[in-house]
């Protein structure tokens, strides 16, 4: 029976949900999704419970998420799925299960209209920056991390005047990649006492599973405007205790949008109604399956006793 193992927002604080992580290893034959607000482990074979499935396809379509109809968990969960098959073989319910849960995914954004309008954390950062009425022209952005949340930022930075922005990164291949088209100077993460000097706005995205930024990093009195987007955190909470910084970590990026979305009772209705239909649609063809199996294995037992 395929089954999962779930901590979430909802349940565990960010510091339980930090510690969690790093008691993780996947294993061969199961998922691993880790996001934002979530790690989950999905493990077993053979039958495939409604309840599962219906956990599964929710997270994927976004109404589990702190940002309701967010669309980056979409891409989150098929990254979890491709990694998982190119490392080792799954069986054949979780294969079916995840690519279900890929296609109800789908249906819900495409269906209905409960992403439109949803805000992003990118977003809910430069929404942030603009509440501390912060003139981006004139002050020294610095963001941490290459991927798609970061590129975002960089862009709407950009076309919301920041003048003067930087990047920094372990690999500065893949900074380069990100920075040159737009004109911005790259760091190595070790140099960075040297990028946070001058530093008014800080955003850190990256992955890695360990601390990146201590008080000890932070110029005293300088004033600091600092957003830790990532998961674990980026930025220790000791910064946010120095007087002269003003420090938002993953949490409190979404309490604030929580605070001005509303999503729709209608269109969460009619999310919810393409799942029941995608857990229909996966039990009858795994039963199917079922029923093929079962005819292949007793034909080849009458082909045994008749030859």
């Amino acid at each position: 029976m395929i089954s999962y193992k779930s901590i979430n927002r909802q349940n565990y604080s960010l510091e339980e949900r930090e510690a969690y992580s790093r008691t993780l290893q996947q294993q061969a034959g199961t998922v691993l999704l880790q996001t934002c607000n979530r790690i989950e482990l999905y493990y077993g074979e053979g039958d495939v419970p409604d309840d599962v499935a219906r956990h599964l396809f929710r997270v994927t379509s976004g109404l589990e998420s702190a940002l309701v109809g967010e669309r980056a968990v979409q891409g989150q969960v098929k990254n979890s799925y491709m990694q998982a098959i190119s490392q080792y073989r799954l069986p054949t319910a979780m294969h079916k299960l995840f690519t279900s849960a890929l296609q109800v995914g789908k249906r819900v954004r495409t269906e209905t209209e409960i992403s439109h309008g949803a805000v992003s954390h990118s977003l809910a950062a430069i929404e942030i920056i603009e509440q501390e009425h912060i003139d981006l022209s004139k002050s020294r952005i610095t963001i941490i991390g290459v991927n798609k949340l970061t590129s975002d930022i960089l862009k709407f930075l950009k076309n919301k005047g920041g003048q003067m922005v930087f990047l920094a990164n372990r690999s500065q291949t893949k900074a380069h990649e990100l920075a040159d088209p737009l004109g911005i100077k790259v760091y190595a993460l070790n140099e960075k006492k040297q990028f946070l000097v001058d530093t008014d706005i800080l955003i850190s995205a990256t992955s890695a599973p360990h601390t990146l930024i201590h008080a000890a990093d932070i110029p005293a009195d300088h004033p600091l405007l600092a957003i830790d987007l990532a998961f674990p955190r980026d930025i220790s909470p000791e910064v946010g205790t120095l007087p002269n910084v003003r420090l938002y970590n993953i949490t409190d990026v979404e309490q604030r949008v929580r605070d001005n979305i509303s999503v729709r009772q209608s269109e969460v209705i009619r999310a919810e109604n393409i799942i029941e239909e995608g857990i229909t649609e996966l039990q009858d063809t795994l039963h199917r399956r079922e029923l093929r199996t079962k005819d292949e294995r007793r034909n080849l037992k009458v082909k045994a006793v008749s030859s």
